[in-house]
């Protein structure tokens, strides 16, 4: 515990580590702010009355996602995830189409032209999903709360969610540059955590008098998924690789073996984001044909995480997106290219095409592990309802 302490204490003595510190909790109290900023003519107390704009399980995991703004009517209620969304779609193409294979190999430069196209299909998501917003709001159990012209509130609603999520993005990326980095799962992160004092307090004063049995176990489960996530992501293969002796001048260099690890959830928590991502889009959808029961029925399915379907294809869809990520994020070519380059071999295996065959093989098979957990992990609070 004093080693800890003293931990923290070096992290404030060290001034450019401070100072990012104070930089990213700066720009998510200013996210945090907005939260709270209700879109132009919606009037908070009649909204508050009618339950909120999330008015449904779906609604309410996406307003647990952009930490309570959705409900809320806020300037920032589409949060992030647009950005996410087109990221998604602007990685998919660089799978498929040459132009966009092409920026990949560019370096910098089609990192940059990347980037810009991703910023581009964010306002473009994030009008469409806005619309749909708005018809929500207009024509759902809270059109008592809207309290100026159709039209000119269509229109607003619009432009202020789009600027609201663009701002967003740009918190982001501001965090990810002069921040502490990671700007995008911050920016999540701090939307879940609103919601975790709230839910706490309610199981203690649900739980401690009626059934402390259930709260303790409940703690325990908990506990027991943490520990289980730090373990998978932790965890990880290491793959020998021997170096021969050079001798360059009068220095000898190489001759020893070291390791090439290898993550079993190299992905992260990027494919849940995703798939959570692509799991709005029907429902999104759905709200333009109010009057289609076909479509309603389309979105009802797509409205009910706790239903059996909906996390079966939630389980499925977010073990293809680790497979999906990691493959995009990690290169076995580029890994056997360098270890061939520094004059190493991973014994038993030839260099060059052998050993990438080898790496991605390996990285196949510890994948299906992690994108299992990942994938049960996501599901679990559709158990907890």
């Amino acid at each position: 515990m004093a080693g800890l302490a003293e931990s923290v204490r070096n992290i404030w003595q060290v001034e450019e580590l401070r100072d990012r510190i104070l930089y990213t909790l700066g720009l998510l109290a200013i996210y945090r702010f907005g939260t709270y900023v209700t879109l132009p003519g919606v009037d908070a107390n009649a909204l508050a009355q009618a339950g909120g704009a999330a008015g449904n399980e779906l609604l309410g995991f996406l307003d647990m996602f952009v930490g309570g703004a959705f409900s809320q009517a806020g300037i920032f209620a589409l949060g992030i995830m647009p950005y996410i969304t087109a990221s998604i779609i602007i990685q998919l193409m660089g799978a498929v189409v040459p132009y966009f294979q092409k920026l990949q190999r560019q370096g910098e430069e089609g990192r940059r032209k990347i980037t810009q196209l991703t910023r581009y299909g964010t306002v473009g998501i994030t009008s469409l999903q806005s619309i749909g917003y708005a018809i929500n709001l207009q024509y759902g159990a809270t059109s008592q709360a809207i309290v100026i012209n159709s039209t000119f509130f269509m229109i607003s609603t619009v432009i202020v969610l789009t600027s609201g999520t663009v701002f967003v993005m740009w918190l982001g990326e501001r965090i990810s540059e002069n921040g502490i980095g990671n700007g995008i799962s911050l920016v999540i992160t701090i939307g879940i955590i609103a919601f975790l004092p709230q839910g706490l307090m309610n199981e203690f004063t649900t739980n401690l008098n009626s059934n402390v049995f259930l709260l303790i176990l409940e703690m325990g489960i908990w506990s027991l998924i943490v520990c289980g996530i730090v373990l998978v992501s932790q965890g990880m293969r290491r793959i020998p690789v021997q170096y021969a002796k050079r001798v360059v001048g009068r220095k000898v260099y190489g001759g020893t073996t070291q390791y090439l690890p290898l993550r079993v959830n190299a992905a992260g928590v990027m494919p849940i984001i995703f798939a959570q991502s692509i799991m709005f889009i029907p429902g999104t959808i759905a709200t333009f044909f109010p009057d289609s029961p076909w479509m309603q029925s389309f979105g009802a399915f797509f409205g009910d995480p706790s239903g059996w379907g909906y996390s079966v294809l939630f389980f499925f869809v977010c073990v293809g997106f680790t497979y999906f990520y990691t493959a995009i994020s990690v290169n076995p070519q580029e890994m056997a290219d360098t270890i061939k380059r520094q004059g190493g071999f991973i014994p038993g295996v030839k260099q060059g095409r052998q050993t990438r065959e080898f790496i991605d093989n390996i990285l196949t098979k510890i994948t299906l592990p992690g994108s299992i957990f990942l994938g049960f992990v996501a599901i679990l609070p559709a158990f907890a309802m």
